[in-house]
């Protein structure tokens, strides 16, 4: 477990996929963004079917990671998610990292009627499941897990796909709260910060302090999982073209703070109030005006927001040594495209660390 990430390392540089892109449309992104330089393209669980969308991605790509951020566990029994990435790592030889998360209790009762039980605890017992799976299917040795939530212990050769050429999909995990990052610390081999604690003073007071704990807890010598920051900057090639991402930006994050497991961010800053008027606002089903409560002021304070040639600088500043990857934001359309490529190339000779918190 664990990515080893040296001082000096090239920072990876994440284009998540809009939400609200379908089959069709997402191989001919995919292809753009690897031109563009991308290293990873993260595809998450919205509307879609993360699997099938990273199978299309990879299909129209030959460099670049495509990793879930994340697919959600508790729906899914750990061996069809572990078929589904074998299948995908397989095809893409290598190139598919598999990222995993608990989601919100009322996403998973309310929207996919699954069970929801002490999701940290639950999560660990489903990733040690994952690589018991793959290891059966890698060696072709007896499958033997049994944990507190799942149990496997059946796998004849006819449902076992046989080993790849190259080592098994890393496992990556998400989240926000203490117990979450600590379990990433012990158990990942890499960590995809949520939006709502990618700030670099909740990343260096709650996040990363919590994943360095894990690390000491499993005795790994100081290895951590690389981590991933997420700071949902707004980027255009004018000042003009960024006051058109404001309210969009504005409305998307007012919804994830109405969520009280995302509001930690806010109560960092003096804002718990905030969360609070919008988790009343969300339970009234009030959606459309969330984003009144998310004033300039608090945007300013939270959203990096820059031209392409400004961006990097404005990057670095916040989160040089406090992160191995970032993740930026993609344009919808290709008109800018050489710009973008230059900010992704001075984003990558950001300095990394492998040991971002002191021990």
């Amino acid at each position: 477990m664990g990515v080893m990430v040296k001082d000096g390392d090239a920072m990876e540089v994440v284009a998540t996929a809009p939400a609200e892109m379908g089959l069709r449309a997402i191989g001919d992104w995919a292809a753009r963004v690897e031109g563009i330089g991308f290293d990873v393209i993260h595809v998450s669980e919205t509307i879609h079917d993360p699997f099938a969308i990273a199978a299309m991605a990879l299909s129209r790509t030959t460099r670049v990671t495509v990793r879930t951020s994340m697919a959600l566990a508790f729906p899914r029994s750990p061996m069809i998610m572990a078929y589904s990435a074998w299948d995908l790592a397989k095809y893409s030889h290598g190139r598919f990292q598999l990222g995993v998360a608990s989601q919100v209790r009322g996403n998973i009762v309310g929207r996919f009627s699954s069970p929801w039980s002490e999701p940290v605890a639950r999560l660990r017992d489903y990733i040690g499941s994952l690589r018991a799976i793959f290891h059966s299917f890698q060696t072709g040795e007896r499958l033997d897990h049994a944990g507190p939530f799942y149990k496997f212990d059946r796998l004849q050769p006819y449902f076992n796909p046989g080993p790849i050429d190259h080592p098994v999909p890393q496992i990556w995990t998400g989240g926000v709260n203490k117990k979450m990052c600590i379990l990433a610390g012990e158990i990942s081999d890499g960590f995809v910060c949520h939006p709502t604690n990618s700030h670099p003073l909740v990343l260096t007071t709650r996040t990363l302090p919590a994943i360095a704990e894990g690390a000491r807890n499993a005795q790994l010598d100081g290895l951590m999982p690389a981590v991933v920051a997420n700071p949902q900057a707004m980027m255009a090639a004018s000042r003009g073209a960024l006051d058109a991402l404001r309210e969009p930006r504005r409305a998307e994050l007012a919804f994830l703070y109405s969520t009280p497991a995302y509001r930690h961010q806010l109560e960092d800053f003096g804002l718990g109030h905030v969360g609070e008027a919008l988790h009343e606002m969300a339970r009234r089903s009030e959606w459309g005006d969330l984003s009144k409560h998310l004033t300039d002021d608090v945007m300013n304070r939270f959203v990096p927001e820059g031209t392409y040639a400004e961006m990097p600088e404005i990057i670095e500043d916040r989160y040089s040594g406090l992160c191995s990857g970032l993740s930026l934001p993609v344009s919808a359309d290709n008109a800018h495209d050489l710009e973008l490529a230059e900010a992704v190339e001075r984003c990558k000779a950001i300095p990394t660390s492998r040991n971002p918190v002191a021990p």
